[in-house]
């Protein structure tokens, strides 16, 4: 796993739908996040929209959290049915594919996030070794793709 933690593999893709909010009700309940979610929302928002968010506990709107960052996307759909089918697809853009080459995108995405750069590039060249040659990459030169 090259130093990483299998937990920070793991991205959550954050989607919204028109109507939803997200409130950090923590103050009203008197907590802060607990787990690691406040280190979370720092890293994702800035230290700055982080304090507002957990200080103020006022919603956010999808919009707003588009600008942000603390949303990826909105759905159009704000059915549950057709909310769920949406997320699906939207996310199999990410997760469709040889599940080596994800993973290994994953991780040199967490090596350059949270590795010294030194480290990061051993690790990014590491995984590298990993791949090439591997049953993908010898498929995807079969099939002689265009790079676009």
């Amino acid at each position: 796993m090259h130093g990483l933690t299998s937990a920070s593999l793991f991205f959550i893709d954050r989607l919204m739908t028109p109507g939803s909010e997200i409130r950090f009700v923590h103050k009203h309940m008197g907590l802060v996040p607990g787990w690691g979610g406040a280190a979370r929302l720092v890293r994702i928002v800035g230290s700055g929209a982080a304090l507002r968010l957990l200080s103020g506990a006022a919603g956010v709107d999808p919009e707003k959290a588009l600008r942000l960052g603390l949303a990826e996307e909105t759905l159009s759909s704000s059915d549950e049915t057709g909310a769920l089918e949406e997320a699906r697809a939207w996310l199999s853009q990410y997760t469709e594919g040889p599940a080596s080459v994800i993973r290994a995108v994953k991780e040199v995405v967490t090596a350059g996030r949270e590795l010294p750069v030194e480290t990061a590039l051993r690790t990014e060249k590491d995984i590298f070794g990993t791949v090439w040659g591997g049953p993908a990459n010898l498929q995807a030169l079969v099939r002689r793709p265009k790079h676009k």
